[in-house]
């Protein structure tokens, strides 16, 4: 793969690492609801989520592809463009 070449998960998953991604996108979040950013109501439905994510054993990225959209209006909300391109990238090459 060239330095120009985009990874693509329909040719390879080399040099994409969804694991580690995912794992910063939901310590983003976790930084955003510690710090109380957002609606009350964010921080109810995503306190249920991440128990639900640990009742069953559910890895992050799993839990990302689940809440996709949820994520995306969360962080808009919040203005966090950082989180919003680590979403977009998890999207496109690990979902």
């Amino acid at each position: 793969m060239t330095a120009q070449a985009k990874p693509d998960r329909y040719v390879s998953f080399c040099n994409i690492h969804c694991d580690q991604d995912a794992d910063e996108l939901v310590t983003l979040l976790n930084t955003e609801l510690s710090n109380g950013s957002g609606r009350a109501l964010w921080q109810d439905y995503f306190a249920g989520k991440k128990q639900q994510q640990m009742k069953l054993e559910q890895d992050n990225l799993l839990f990302i592809g689940t809440q996709v959209n949820v994520l995306f209006e969360y962080f808009t909300e919040v203005g966090n463009d950082k989180a919003i391109e680590l979403l977009e990238k998890i999207e496109e090459q690990c979902l």
